[in-house]
């Protein structure tokens, strides 16, 4: 018994030893310089609008953090293979949520864009759902092709001409485009331009990864490149934030002045920063300092150290996400963990990017910091699967 016991424990000990606690850290440390930063950045606008300093902080725990922890870890807890099974039911919940932003009294308008949902006691922002639900999808289905490929290369096919494969090949494929198409419709009257972005690159990372005909991915980024040609066309304003990226000294006063009070946030950071709550363009002179722009004065307070460090912490993300990647036993956990973790750091540099003029402003949060319970929920609950899949992996 004694012997059965100690063998029991020692398969608890390995089971929980392949648990990747270096990612886990990670995203912890990320958790608390988000709460720090959003604590000093919230403080002014809930004074102002709530008559308490906390408002937004408590609202972010309460609402965003612990919920997304709670869910994080029932997903952390599940069998994989029951969301291979329901893949094709969560993008259809996502799809029919998006949809839902369009119904009066449900959807709420802010900005000019029918992107969120009134909850009553919250906002939720069904494109974020999209993410997580559109890398599940996309990583059930890109285990088809592997069988499709198998069908190709068969000796009774071998004789067939390119035309017959391509048209082969197309038969699997259209059903996925017709997704990708209808999401990037729903994305273009949202005029949610970030999203289309991050969806796209996804799919066109993951492809690669899956080793699928170059000329899938040349679709998808055709398709991408027609609806992003469709937001400049009934979007004009984004044509004014292409033009202050190109050059950042139009209109300072006007449409470039968000870019111009975000650059003067970053370099008034210095070196080493102002100092945590130090800020002074958090009061009011950057838009959105709580959401898309918070890494502006996240620079300014902690300066070019501090921000080195946060992206450090992303590329330390992303390097654990490839090493369970590479120690995953099955294809559907390898494109799973590859989607996740390309997502969380591409989004994060890419709004990095937007804040010191290396991509146009597009609005997109940036991961585990911005204020906002939509995304943070669904990027926990990305975190919870990434544990999951390491569970079943070898030792990092």
């Amino acid at each position: 018994m004694n012997l059965i016991g100690d063998m029991n424990s020692k398969k608890v000990l390995e089971k929980n030893y392949n648990i990747d606690y270096y990612l886990l850290g990670v995203v912890g440390v990320l958790l608390v310089l988000g709460i720090l930063t959003l604590a000093s950045v919230s403080a002014s606008f809930s004074k102002e609008k709530f008559g308490n300093t906390t408002h937004f902080l408590f609202h972010q725990l309460l609402i965003g953090i612990i919920p997304g922890l709670i869910m994080g870890f029932i997903v952390f807890r599940l069998n994989l293979e029951r969301f291979k099974r329901i893949s094709h039911y969560l993008i259809a919940v996502a799809i029919g949520l998006m949809l839902a932003v369009f119904i009066p009294g449900l959807g709420i308008v802010s900005g000019g864009a029918p992107r969120w949902m009134n909850l009553g006691f919250a906002t939720f922002q069904p494109s974020e759902l999209l993410k997580i639900s559109f890398i599940v999808y996309f990583s059930a289905w890109l285990i088809n092709p592997a069988k499709r490929e198998k069908f190709i290369k068969d000796p009774e096919r071998i004789g067939k001409s390119l035309f017959d494969r391509i048209v082969n090949e197309l038969r699997g494929l259209l059903p996925f485009l017709m997704i990708l198409g209808l999401i990037f419709f729903l994305l273009l009257f949202q005029s949610d331009m970030s999203t289309l972005i991050v969806l796209a690159s996804i799919a066109i990372v993951m492809y690669w990864v899956a080793n699928t005909p170059f000329w899938h991915s040349l679709l998808i980024v055709l398709l991408s490149f027609v609806t992003g040609l469709g937001f400049i066309k009934f979007f004009p304003y984004r044509v004014n934030r292409i033009a202050v990226w190109l050059n950042s000294n139009i209109d300072p006063m006007g449409i470039g002045y968000q870019v111009k009070q975000i650059t003067i946030a970053i370099g008034s950071g210095g070196i080493w920063g102002l100092g945590l709550g130090d800020s002074v363009q958090k009061f009011g002179f950057i838009p959105q300092t709580m959401a898309d722009s918070i890494f502006a004065i996240y620079a300014e307070e902690l300066g070019f150290i501090g921000s080195l460090g946060l992206i450090i912490l992303y590329a330390f993300l992303f390097w654990r996400g490839y090493l369970i990647f590479k120690r995953s036993k099955d294809n559907f956990s390898k494109f799973l963990v590859m989607g996740i973790s390309f997502w969380l750091c591409f989004q994060a540099f890419f709004n990095i990017g937007a804040m010191i003029g290396v991509v146009p402003l597009t609005g997109i949060p940036l991961p585990f910091i911005s204020y906002g319970g939509s995304h943070i929920i669904v990027e926990l609950v990305a975190v919870g699967l990434l544990l999951n899949i390491s569970k079943n992996t070898k030792r990092c």
